[in-house]
């Protein structure tokens, strides 16, 4: 009976516990949470918090930045040039892709054309320039790809794939993203997705409910570079994940209760 008393008294101790911690469970467990953070469950389509206006979608190629280019043309091209390029294999491209960085004054260096001016320019803009000086200079009718290989955006929280994505094509949508990490977990919470873009120190938030298809129409799922993309789990599932961690505490001190009684009731033998 005292056995009975001490367990039926641990559970409701549990339960109280669990029900007065789990409406601040899913933000307690959140990232890049804030005072002025939304209730998203309000949330209709897209709302954007300190918004820095609508900003050029088509990145503009600056200092820095690693150009990958070939010719699709010729297999051969670039590789020659590569040793005096400072350039090198770019991971997940064509072996016969060979990336070039773009120095502090704006230009590229080239084989067979040396340096040109890119910095200001999209990559569009940038691949017609330069596959005009080649087949000015020195290849029949080339196609140039070029792709800016450094741009990318940070998937955390309820996607399948977590991580880095790279942003290989202008006008990389947020949908666009989602499907290349594998979609969102069983477990997120479609109304929570939060992009923190620009200024670290002064950010732009914006919230997107994915339930609502009218969502995908806002251009500021566009993404950009060095985007933070996060999303919650839902209620449900953070709750749960609070009582399992409750558990972890409880189970080990039913044990020791039950050992005790069971040593105590020897005892009076």
């Amino acid at each position: 009976m005292v056995r009975l008393k001490v367990k039926t008294t641990l559970l409701l101790f549990s339960i109280i516990t669990v029900f007065l911690s789990s409406c601040a469970v899913r933000k307690k467990q959140a990232l890049f949470t804030a005072p002025s953070d939304l209730v998203t469950d309000t949330i209709k389509h897209v709302y954007v918090v300190n918004d820095h206006g609508e900003s050029d979608s088509w990145y503009k190629i600056k200092a820095n930045d690693l150009l990958a280019i070939q010719n699709l043309q010729n297999q051969e091209f670039g590789s020659t040039g590569a040793a005096t390029t400072t350039a090198s294999a770019t991971p997940g491209n064509n072996s016969n892709s060979v990336t070039y960085p773009v120095e502090q004054d704006g230009s590229v260096n080239l084989p067979a054309i040396g340096k040109v001016e890119v910095a200001g320019l999209s990559r569009r803009q940038a691949t017609m320039k330069i596959q005009d000086l080649y087949e000015k200079k020195l290849l029949k009718n080339p196609i140039i790809q070029l792709t800016v290989v450094n741009l990318k955006v940070t998937l955390l929280g309820e996607f399948s794939k977590q991580g880095n994505y790279l942003l290989t094509k202008d006008n990389t949508t947020l949908i666009d993203i989602i499907g290349e990490a594998g979609g969102i977990s069983a477990t997120a919470d479609p109304k929570t997705v939060k992009i923190i873009r620009g200024d670290r120190a002064n950010p732009e938030i914006i919230y997107v409910n994915l339930n609502d298809i009218n969502s995908l129409a806002s251009k500021k799922l566009v993404l950009q570079n060095d985007d933070i993309v996060y999303i919650q789990p839902t209620k449900s599932a953070a709750l749960n994940s609070k009582v399992q961690n409750i558990n972890t505490i409880v189970q080990p001190l039913l044990t020791i209760v039950n050992l005790a009684l069971v040593i105590l009731t020897f005892s009076r033998l």
